[in-house]
């Protein structure tokens, strides 16, 4: 199995776009793409999937049209496209029921920072919005492991965790693309070649 994780330092990076390009750029794998959110509020979920109660939920998406960022998934591609939501430390229950989709697919794409607690991606992607200031600590993490990173608006403003991130990721290859939908040629052939 082939495993790549899109991880970013906040909310609203642009992690569900790197994710879909990364998708449709290499069409030709058959992807099990994964989003995992920590954020969970009633008006989120669908009715039938509402339970507030559990620490975890695992939801196939099915619609290829719709505006979630699971359906985004699917139209870029994917082959099945899953939404897991946990609560808390609720990530570590999810794995358990996680584990048959991970074994059942030969190439798999996960949209999460915590991920990183639990598996060793094969490649390990981090996005940076310099016009977004908040840092997760989630994201420390990822900038330990990260092995690419995708960097939008670079020249928009100098936000306070610039100095931080450019010390970690020293030595580690940065893009700059103009939209995070469209990945420019030289992100495509540093991935195909980590992917061969």
């Amino acid at each position: 199995m082939t495993t790549v994780v899109v991880g970013g330092h906040s909310r609203k990076v642009g992690k569900t776009s790197v994710t879909a390009g990364l998708i449709r750029a290499f069409s030709e794998y058959d992807w099990t793409a994964i989003k995992i959110s920590s954020h969970w509020h009633a008006g989120d979920v669908p009715a039938e999937d509402a339970d507030l109660d559990r620490i975890c939920s695992i939801r196939e998406e099915k619609n290829r049209e719709g505006n979630s960022d699971t359906s985004r998934l699917l139209a870029a591609g994917a082959a099945r496209s899953f939404w897991v939501r946990i609560k808390g430390n609720g990530l570590e229950a999810a794995m358990e029921m996680l584990h048959p989709i991970l074994q059942s697919s030969p190439f798999v794409i996960i949209e999460s920072n915590a991920i990183l607690r639990f598996i060793r991606p094969d490649l390990c992607i981090l996005v940076l919005r310099y016009d977004v200031e908040d840092f997760k600590e989630s994201a420390r993490e990822l900038l330990r492991q990260a092995h690419m990173a995708v960097a939008f608006g670079r020249g928009s403003s100098t936000p306070s965790w610039e100095g931080m991130a450019n010390a970690a990721l020293t030595g580690v290859p940065q893009f700059s693309p103009d939209d995070l939908g469209i990945m420019p040629a030289e992100f495509i052939g540093w991935v195909a070649a980590r992917l061969r």
